[in-house]
C-alpha cells in the first residue's frame, strides 16, 4: 500500500500544491468524496439516493423534487452563514465533516431497523452538510492556488481525485455491504469523516480570510451584490444552466425510452448499462481535459462546451438510435463536467470573498433547478414524443440559447472596444 500511496501523494502535491495547501485540500476532498460514496452505497435502497429505474413516472417526479431539498437550504441559509464566518472556514469545513460522521453512526441503527423517521431526516442533513462543504471548498480555492496552475486546472485536479476516490469507496462499500450489511458501511464511514475533520483543521491558516468590519453605510446589500455578478459570470451561468437542462433531459428521456422499448438495439438492461458507462466516462473525461487545459479564458471553455453539446444533440436528432444516444450521453456528461469546472473558476476569479460562498450557493441551486426542469421535461416528452422528436425539441432550445449567448458576448465586447481615432 505504501508505493501507491506515495504516487498518489506525489501527484496531489505536484506543481507547488504542497506549498500552498492545495495538496492537502485535494486529499481532504478525496476523503470527503469516498465518504459520500460509502453513504450512497449503504442507502442504495432508499428513494432519496436510488435512481428509480423501472418505476412509475410519478415516483420519478417525487425523486426529482427530493433532490431539490438540500439546495433549498444551501442558497438562502448556508451560503450567507459561510460568508459571515470567513475567518473560520477551516473549522466550518471540519464541523460539516464531524457532523456527518456522527450522523452516519446514528443512521446505522436506522438502516438496520428500517426506521424511516430517523433515516430520511438524517440523510437530508448529510446532503445539506455535503453541499456546505463543497461550497466552502470552492470558495477557498483561490487561497491555495499555486502561481503556475490555472483555476480551471486546480478545480479539475480536485475533481479527478474526488471521482477516483468515490469510485474506490463505492467498490469497497458494495463489497462490505454484501458481506456484513449496509449498517456496517455507515459505522466504518464515521471514523473516515472524523479523520477528515481533523485534516480540515490542519489546512493552512491562510485559508481563513480575515473578517473586515464595515460601517453600516459602507456595507453592501448581500443580495444586490449577488445579483450584480457581472456579464462574464452571468453568461457562464446561463451556458451551464442550458447544459444542465440537456443533461437532466437525457437522463430521464432515454431512461423511459429504454424502459418502454422505443430505443432498439440491445436489451433494456444492456442499454441502460452502456448509457451509464458513457455518462460516467464523459464526466471523467471532462475533468481530465480541464486538468490538462492551460487556458486562461474559462468563459471561452464554457461556450465551447455548449457549442459541442449543441452540435452533438442536433446530429443525434437527425440520426437517432442507441449508438448516437450513447455519443450524446458521453458528450453531454463531458460538457457538464468541463463547463462546471470552468464556471467555478470564473466565480472564484470574478466574485469577491465577501459574497463568494453565497454566490456559489445560488449557482449550485440554479444548476440543480435546471437539471430537475430538464428531467421533468424529458419525463413528459417521453410520453408524447418518444424518439427523435424529443431530441429535436431540446436541440432547438440549445441552438437558440447558444446563438443568444454569442450575441450577448459580441455586444459586450463591442461596447468595451474603443473606437479607432479618426
Amino acid at each position: 500500500m505504501r508505493a501507491p500511496g506515495r504516487v498518489i501523494r506525489r501527484l496531489a502535491h505536484a506543481n507547488g500544491a504542497d506549498r500552498t495547501g492545495l495538496g492537502r485540500l485535494i486529499e481532504l476532498s478525496a476523503t470527503h468524496s469516498a465518504g459520500d460514496a460509502l453513504i450512497t452505497v449503504s442507502l442504495a435502497g432508499a428513494l432519496l439516493f436510488q435512481l428509480p429505474v423501472g418505476q412509475a413516472r410519478g415516483q420519478v417526479a417525487l425523486y426529482l423534487l427530493i433532490t431539490m431539498v438540500p439546495f433549498a437550504v444551501v442558497a438562502p441559509f448556508v451560503g450567507p452563514v459561510l460568508d459571515r464566518f470567513r475567518s473560520g472556514r477551516r473549522y466550518i469545513m471540519a464541523g460539516t465533516l464531524f457532523a456527518r460522521g456522527l450522523l452516519c453512526w446514528g443512521m446505522a441503527g436506522a438502516v438496520h431497523s428500517s426506521d424511516a423517521l430517523t433515516l430520511f431526516p438524517s440523510a437530508l442533513a448529510i446532503l445539506v452538510l455535503s453541499k456546505a462543504y463543497n461550497v466552502s471548498r470552492a470558495a477557498i480555492m483561490p487561497s491555495v492556488l499555486p502561481a503556475d496552475i490555472a483555476l480551471v486546472s486546480a478545480n479539475a485536479r480536485v475533481s479527478l481525485f474526488a471521482l477516483v476516490s468515490a469510485a474506490a469507496g463505492a467498490a469497497v462499500g458494495t463489497g462490505v455491504a454484501a458481506l456484513i450489511g449496509p449498517e456496517w458501511v455507515l459505522r466504518a464511514t464515521m471514523p473516515l469523516f472524523l479523520a477528515a475533520g481533523v485534516g480540515a483543521v490542519r489546512l493552512p491558516r491562510h485559508v481563513d480570510s480575515p473578517d473586515v468590519e464595515l460601517e453600516a453605510e459602507e456595507r453592501p446589500s448581500r443580495w444586490r451584490t449577488i445579483l450584480g455578478v457581472g456579464p462574464v459570470v452571468t453568461e457562464a451561468v446561463i451556458a451551464n444552466v442550458v447544459i444542465r437542462v440537456q443533461a437532466g433531459f437525457l437522463v430521464f428521456f432515454l431512461l423511459f425510452l429504454v424502459q418502454d422499448h422505443h430505443l432498439h438495439g440491445l436489451g433494456p438492461q444492456a442499454s441502460l448499462t452502456l448509457l451509464a458507462v458513457a455518462a460516467g466516462g464523459g464526466g471523467f473525461a471532462g475533468a481530465a481535459a480541464a486538468s490538462w487545459s492551460r487556458s486562461r479564458s474559462p468563459l471561452l471553455t464554457v461556450l465551447a462546451t455548449l457549442a459541442v453539446t449543441t452540435v452533438t444533440t442536433v446530429a443525434t436528432a437527425f440520426f437517432f438510435n442507441l449508438w448516437t444516444a450513447l455519443v450524446v450521453a458521453l458528450v453531454g456528461a463531458f460538457s457538464q463536467s468541463l463547463g462546471k469546472l470552468a464556471l467555478d473558476a470564473i466565480v472564484q476569479r470574478e466574485i469577491g470573498e465577501e459574497v463568494r460562498s453565497s454566490t456559489f450557493g445560488v449557482v449550485e441551486t440554479l444548476l440543480q433547478l435546471a437539471w430537475v426542469f430538464g428531467g421533468l421535461l424529458g419525463l413528459v416528452m417521453s410520453l408524447f414524443a418518444p424518439g427523435p422528436t424529443g431530441i429535436a425539441v431540446i436541440s432547438a432550445g440549445l441552438a437558440f440559447c447558444f446563438v443568444w449567448l454569442l450575441t450577448l458576448r459580441r455586444r459586450r465586447l463591442a461596447a468595451v472596444t474603443p473606437e479607432p481615432a479618426s
